[in-house]
C-alpha cells in the first residue's frame, strides 16, 4: 500500500534532483512512497497523501495544473494555495499584512509597463505565472529605456516589475526552507556574471550556509503571514531573501506550490520533510 504520491513531471520522471535522499528519509520513517507525473491519467489520486514536489512545467499550463489540484483528496498545501501562490502578486498581499519585500508593482497590460519600469532606474520585469527564471527581462536604460520597450522579448503578461537589488550579484540570494512550520536550513545562491537569475540553467550556483537568526525569523514571520492570509497550514515552504540597498532582508519569493529541496547539497530537508509528511499521516 502506497502512503504518499510524490508528484512530478515527465521532464523529471525519478523525482527532484537528489531524490534518493528524500526516498531514503520516508523508508526510514516508515512511509511507502512512489513518484508520479501530475497529469498520469492512470494514477488513483484518492489512494494516498499526495505531495507535490518537482511539476516544473506547471507555469505553462497552470489552468491544467490547478485542475488537477482541486481533483485531489489529499494534497499537502491544498489547490487554494496553489492558485494563490503561482501568481507573484502575492507579494502584495504580503506587503499588506506588513511583511517586507522587494518593492513590488503588478501590471495588467503592456500599457502600463513603461510606467512600471521607469519608476526604477534598473528594472526587472517578470511574468506573475512563471518558474525556473523564464522570461525574465532587466531593464536598464541601455535598450531605449520604457519608450523603447519591446514586449516580444518579455514572457507573457501579466507581469511584476520590481527594482534591480544589486546585492543579487554580490551577497547573492538565500533561501530559507520552512519545513513543518520551522525553518530548517538555508542556501546562498549567487548568478553567473552579468546574470541575475541565480538559477543553475543560467549558470548560477547554490551553496549550504549556516541559517541566521535575522533570516529564520524573517522567513518564519512570512509563512504565518501567509498561513493567515490563506486560513491554511503550510507543511512545507521556501522563503528566497534578497538584501535590500539599506541593509535589510526582503521577500523576493515564497514558494509553496514545489520548491525543489536541494536534496544534493541538503539532504537533511528531505528528513526535515519526511518527518512533517510521517505528523500529517499520524493525524489522519
Amino acid at each position: 500500500m502506497t502512503d504518499l504520491l510524490l508528484v512530478t513531471c515527465s521532464a523529471f520522471p525519478d523525482g527532484e534532483p537528489g531524490y534518493e535522499a528524500l526516498d531514503t528519509a520516508l523508508a526510514d520513517r516508515g512511509v511507502e512512497a512512489r513518484w508520479v507525473r501530475w497529469d498520469d491519467p492512470d494514477v488513483d489520486w484518492e489512494s494516498a497523501l499526495v505531495a507535490v514536489r518537482s511539476t516544473w512545467d506547471y507555469d505553462v499550463r497552470l489552468e491544467e495544473f490547478l485542475d488537477w489540484a482541486r481533483s485531489v483528496p489529499k494534497l499537502l498545501n491544498g489547490a487554494d494555495v496553489f492558485a494563490w501562490n503561482t501568481d507573484k502578486a502575492y507579494l502584495l498581499e504580503l506587503d499588506a499584512v506588513g511583511v517586507p519585500i522587494v518593492p513590488t508593482i503588478s501590471v495588467d497590460g503592456e500599457e502600463d509597463l513603461p510606467a512600471a519600469i521607469a519608476a526604477w532606474d534598473t528594472a526587472v520585469v517578470k511574468p506573475r505565472v512563471g518558474a525556473g527564471g523564464r522570461g525574465v527581462v532587466v531593464f536598464d536604460g541601455t535598450d531605449g529605456g520604457p519608450e523603447g520597450l519591446d514586449e516580444s522579448a518579455l514572457g507573457a503578461g501579466p507581469w511584476i516589475v520590481q527594482p534591480l537589488v544589486a546585492s543579487v550579484r554580490t551577497e547573492g540570494e538565500y533561501s530559507v526552507y520552512v519545513i513543518g512550520g520551522e525553518p530548517r536550513s538555508m542556501v546562498r545562491k549567487l548568478p553567473a556574471g552579468e546574470e541575475i537569475r541565480v538559477h543553475e540553467e543560467y549558470g548560477g550556483s547554490t551553496a549550504p550556509v549556516p541559517r541566521t537568526a535575522e533570516a529564520s525569523d524573517l522567513a518564519r514571520r512570512t509563512v504565518r503571514a501567509a498561513e493567515e492570509i490563506l486560513d491554511a497550514t503550510l507543511v512545507y515552504a521556501r522563503v528566497d531573501l534578497l538584501r535590500l540597498a539599506d541593509g535589510t532582508l526582503a521577500v523576493s519569493e515564497l514558494e509553496v506550490t514545489e520548491p525543489g529541496l536541494y536534496l544534493e547539497e541538503l539532504p537533511e530537508n528531505g528528513r526535515a520533510f519526511a518527518a512533517a509528511v510521517a505528523g500529517v499521516l499520524a493525524r489522519s
